[in-house]
C-alpha cells in the first residue's frame, strides 16, 4: 500500500502540473480558457465575428493560374523562357530545378469577369464564378514551405516541423466545445483520392492534451473506429460500467480527464450514425450540392457532412481533399479536380447563408502553395504541368465576419511575384483567430520553457480582409 502523503504528493503535482510537465500560459491543467473568462460567447479576448469554422483544405497546392489569378501575358508569350528579372535567383525544387529550359505557360482556360466585385474566375469553377459575391479572394498569398509535408504542416500548426498543436486543436482548447454529444473537432478526408499523403498529425493535438486533437469520421458504416461496443456489450451495460467507473475514480482529475473521453465515446454512439445518415435531407439539398453528395466519402458528401456537423454544435471542421499536385497532365488533371469540388464548395456557401448560419461560420479554401507560371517537362499544345510555387498563390473565404466581394492582393503580370498586400501564412492564421474573438498573441502554451503559439512569433491580423 502506497502512504498517504505519497498519494498527497503525486494528487499535488497532478494539480499543479496538469497531470503533465504541460502548463498552459493563460490557467492551470488543461481548462478551455473560455471557459475560465466565464464562456463567454463574444469570444476570448475580443468580441468575435465566428463561432465556427469549415476548413477546406485543398491539398497537393492548386494552380492559381487556372483558377483566380488571370494572366494572359502567360498566353501571349507561352513557350518563352521565364526571364531571370520575374525569378530573381528564387529557389526552385529539384523536380524543375536542373531543367535546361523553363518554358511560361499560358492556362488552357479562358476567364471572365464576375459578380458586381468583377473577380476573374476560370470556367472551370462556374459555381464559385457565381457566388463571388460572397467571397473575399486572396491572391497574394504566400508562405517558404516549398514542398508538401513540411508545407501543409506549416499551414496547420504553424511550423514546417511536425509535432506542433493544429489550428483545430488550439480552437478546441481555445473555445471549448459547443456540444456534448460530438468532438469540437472534426475531420473528414475525401475516400480513394490520391497524390501526397496525408498523416493524423495534421489535426493532432502536439504538445496540448489528447483530448483536443481532431476525430477523423470515415465514409461507410463504421464511421469513427472502434466506437462500437464489443459483442457481448449492450448500450446498457456500458452505461452500468461508465457509472461504477466514475464512482471508483472519486475525481481524481487525469480520471476525469479519461472518463470525460469515454463519455463522450457512449453519446457518439447515437450522434455519429445520425449525423452520418443523410436520409433525413431534402431533394433541394442534393440538388444544390450535385449528385455525388449521395456518395458517401465524395467531397459533395463532406461538404454537405460538414454542414450538418456544425448544425449539432461542432466547432471546426477539416475537409481534406487530395490530387491537386499537378506536375505534368495538368490540364486534364485540373479538371477533374474543380468537377470534384467546385459545385460543393458554392453549394456550402450557399446552404449555410439560406440557413443563416454563414454570418458566424467561417468558410476557408485552398491548398499549401501554388504552381510555378512555367511548364515542369515538356510544353506541348495540349499538355503541361507545373511544379510547386511558393512565392504566390490564391485562397478564397467567405462568412464569419469577412468582407464579402473583396479581391486582395496582386500579383506580377507573369504571375511569379506578389506586387501589393501580401498575406504570409502567418498573417491568415492570426486572421482567422481574430476572427473567432482570439488575439493570436495571446492564446500561448508553456512547453520545454517557452511559450508556443499558432502564429509561432509573427503573423500581423490583414484588416482589409475584415467587414
Amino acid at each position: 500500500m502506497i502512504p498517504p502523503r505519497s498519494l498527497d504528493r503525486r494528487a499535488f503535482l497532478r494539480q499543479t502540473l496538469g497531470g503533465s510537465l504541460l502548463v498552459p500560459a493563460l490557467a492551470p491543467g488543461a481548462t478551455p480558457l473560455a471557459k475560465l473568462l466565464g464562456g463567454a460567447a463574444p469570444g476570448l479576448h475580443h468580441a468575435a465575428k465566428a463561432k465556427r469554422v469549415i476548413y477546406l483544405f485543398q491539398s497537393g497546392g492548386p494552380s492559381q493560374l487556372e483558377t483566380f489569378d488571370y494572366k494572359p501575358l502567360l498566353n501571349e508569350r507561352n513557350g518563352e523562357q521565364l526571364p531571370d528579372s520575374v525569378r530573381q535567383g528564387q529557389r526552385l525544387t529539384g523536380m524543375s530545378g536542373n531543367q535546361t529550359s523553363l518554358p511560361l505557360a499560358g492556362a488552357q482556360f479562358s476567364f471572365a469577369q464576375h459578380g458586381e466585385s468583377g473577380a476573374w474566375v476560370s470556367e472551370l469553377l462556374p459555381h464559385t464564378a457565381k457566388i463571388v459575391d460572397k467571397l473575399c479572394i486572396v491572391r497574394s498569398m504566400y508562405t517558404e514551405a516549398i514542398n508538401h509535408d513540411p508545407a501543409i504542416t506549416f499551414f496547420l500548426t504553424g511550423s514546417q516541423i511536425a509535432g506542433r498543436p493544429s489550428m483545430g486543436a488550439w480552437l478546441a482548447y481555445a473555445l471549448g466545445s459547443m456540444t456534448q454529444d460530438l468532438p469540437s473537432f472534426i475531420v473528414l478526408v475525401t475516400q480513394g483520392k490520391g497524390g501526397q499523403p496525408l498523416y493524423a498529425r495534421l489535426w493532432g493535438a502536439g504538445f496540448l492534451p489528447a483530448r483536443y486533437q481532431g476525430v477523423q469520421l470515415r465514409a461507410g458504416t463504421d464511421p469513427v473506429l472502434y466506437l462500437e461496443n464489443v459483442p457481448g456489450i449492450d448500450r446498457a451495460r456500458r452505461r452500468r460500467m461508465l457509472d461504477a467507473q466514475a464512482a471508483l475514480q472519486g475525481g481524481a482529475a487525469d480520471a476525469e480527464s479519461i472518463q470525460a473521453q469515454q463519455e463522450l465515446a457512449f453519446r457518439m454512439q447515437e450522434s455519429v450514425p445520425e449525423v452520418a445518415d443523410l436520409s433525413d435531407e431534402p431533394e433541394e439539398t442534393f440538388a444544390l450540392y450535385g449528385e455525388d453528395a449521395r456518395k458517401p466519402g465524395t467531397y459533395a458528401a463532406n461538404a454537405l457532412m460538414a454542414r450538418r456537423l456544425l448544425e449539432r454544435g461542432v466547432r471546426f471542421v477539416q475537409l481534406f481533399h487530395q490530387g491537386w499536385d499537378q506536375h505534368g497532365g495538368l490540364p486534364g488533371g485540373i479538371r477533374t479536380q474543380c468537377r470534384e469540388t467546385d459545385q460543393a464548395s458554392a453549394a456550402l456557401v450557399q446552404d449555410l447563408e439560406r440557413r443563416g448560419m454563414l454570418d458566424d461560420t467561417l468558410v476557408v479554401w485552398g491548398g499549401e502553395f501554388g504552381r510555378t507560371n512555367y511548364s515542369q517537362g515538356k510544353l506541348t499544345a495540349n499538355n503541361y504541368g507545373r511544379d510547386h510555387h511558393p512565392r504566390c498563390f490564391s485562397m478564397w473565404m467567405a462568412g464569419g465576419g469577412v468582407r464579402p466581394g473583396t479581391i486582395y492582393g496582386e500579383t506580377d503580370p507573369f504571375g511569379y511575384n506578389i506586387t501589393a498586400n501580401p498575406v504570409h501564412v502567418h498573417d491568415l492564421n492570426a486572421t482567422l483567430l481574430h476572427l473567432l474573438g482570439i488575439d493570436h498573441e495571446r492564446l500561448t502554451w508553456k512547453y520545454q520553457g517557452r511559450r508556443f503559439r499558432l502564429t509561432d512569433v509573427h503573423g500581423e491580423v490583414v484588416r482589409p480582409l475584415l467587414a
